[in-house]
């Protein structure tokens, strides 16, 4: 087993491509060895819903495509980053606002966290940025080192 294993797709910032991410994610956990039906995996394919959605509807078409990075370290730590090229960062909203919408980052906050992780955000050097979510890998689940990927 490798330190560490790498996956990584680009897609276009267009609202179908959401689904797409949720899939190849899914897909790598698959691969790495990480049951569908483990709580880890319906948090991952929620969490990157969520970023890849906000990553579609906050850049404002400024950001033509948007990168999901998946990355497992050492088999204890799991990292899913999605990039765009927007230079505006995440905001919190105040509790009081009253909207149907803008609690994306509420939700995959809390998903982390409840999972024992952590959500930061890093710049990237094209002026945009990659919102991270940090999760350990589940115990007892042996990483597998996938083809292709």
């Amino acid at each position: 087993m490798a330190d560490q294993q790498e996956a990584s797709v680009t897609l276009p910032s267009d609202p179908v491509s959401v689904a797409a991410a949720r899939r190849y994610v899914a897909e790598v956990l698959g691969d790495w060895g990480l049951p569908e039906d483990a709580e880890t995996a319906d948090t991952v394919r929620l969490i990157v819903s969520e970023l890849a959605t906000n990553s579609v509807q906050h850049t404002f078409g400024q950001s033509p495509t948007f990168t999901v990075d998946v990355r497992l370290e050492r088999e204890e730590w799991l990292r899913v980053g999605v990039t765009d090229s927007h230079p505006r960062w995440p905001r919190r909203l105040p509790a009081a606002v009253q909207q149907d919408n803008g609690r994306g980052m509420v939700i995959i906050r809390w998903l982390a966290a409840e999972a024992g992780g952590r959500l930061s955000v890093s710049p990237t050097a094209d002026g945009g940025k990659t919102v991270w979510i940090a999760l350990p890998w589940p115990a007892g689940t042996p990483a597998r080192t996938a083809r292709g990927c």
